[in-house]
C-alpha cells in the first residue's frame, strides 16, 4: 500500500525569500496560492513577460517584486525556496539541478519527480489552518477536501483557540502537567455526538 511520506511543515514566507521562475498562468496560479495563505510573503517573480493579470495581483502585495528577464544562475542567491513554471521544460530543469547544488528546496510544476515539496489544499480559519496533500497525485481530491473542510469547520472556531490560548498561560506546573490539562479540556472536540 501507497503511503504518503510528505512531512508537512507551516512556513513564514515573510521571513523568507522565495523565488518564482515563471509568468503565465501556472506561475500566476502558485503566486495567487501563496499569498492567499501568506499575504506577506517575501516574493520575486522572474520572466521575460508577465501576465496582466499578474501584475495587478502583484500591485497589491508591495512585498513582491516582478524581474523581466530570462533566468539566469545568479538568481538564485539568496534564497530560500524556489518555484519553476515556465513552458520550457529545458528551464525548469536548470532551474531544478541549479537549486539542488545550492540547496534550495525546489518545485517544478506539474513534475513531481522535480519536486522537494508540493503545494497542497489549505484550509484557513482564522489562526487554524490545515493543510491536505494527496502525494502529488490528485489535486483534485485536495481541492474537494479543501472545500469539505471549509464547509464543516465552523467559523467561530478562532474565538475557541484563542480562549484555549489565553487559558493556557494561565496554567501552573511542568510541562507534563500542562500538556494534560489541556487534553482534558479538549477532549469533548473529539467525543461530539
Amino acid at each position: 500500500m501507497d503511503r504518503n511520506e510528505l512531512y508537512p511543515i507551516f512556513l513564514k514566507l515573510h521571513n523568507l525569500n522565495v523565488l518564482i521562475v515563471g509568468g503565465g498562468n501556472v506561475g500566476l496560479e502558485k503566486l495567487s496560492f501563496m499569498l492567499k495563505s501568506s499575504p506577506n510573503a517575501n516574493v520575486e517573480v522572474v520572466a521575460p513577460k508577465f501576465l496582466p493579470e499578474l501584475e495587478e495581483l502583484v500591485e497589491k502585495h508591495p512585498s513582491v517584486k516582478l524581474t523581466k528577464a530570462k533566468f539566469k544562475k545568479k538568481m538564485l542567491k539568496k534564497r530560500h525556496m524556489v518555484i519553476a513554471c515556465t513552458d520550457d521544460l529545458k528551464v525548469n530543469k536548470r532551474v531544478f539541478d541549479l537549486s539542488r547544488k545550492r540547496y534550495l528546496i525546489c518545485n517544478i510544476a506539474d513534475t513531481p519527480d522535480l519536486c522537494d515539496y508540493y503545494l497542497g489544499g489549505i484550509v484557513t480559519k482564522g489562526n487554524v489552518k490545515i493543510a491536505i496533500s494527496t502525494n502529488g497525485k490528485s489535486p483534485t481530491t485536495a481541492k474537494r477536501l479543501r472545500e469539505f473542510f471549509e464547509e464543516i469547520i465552523p467559523d467561530d472556531i478562532n474565538k475557541m483557540v484563542e480562549n484555549l490560548n489565553e487559558y493556557r498561560k494561565t496554567l501552573k506546573g511542568n510541562f507534563e502537567e500542562k500538556v494534560q490539562k489541556m487534553n482534558e479540556i479538549t477532549e469533548a472536540l473529539k467525543n461530539k455526538e
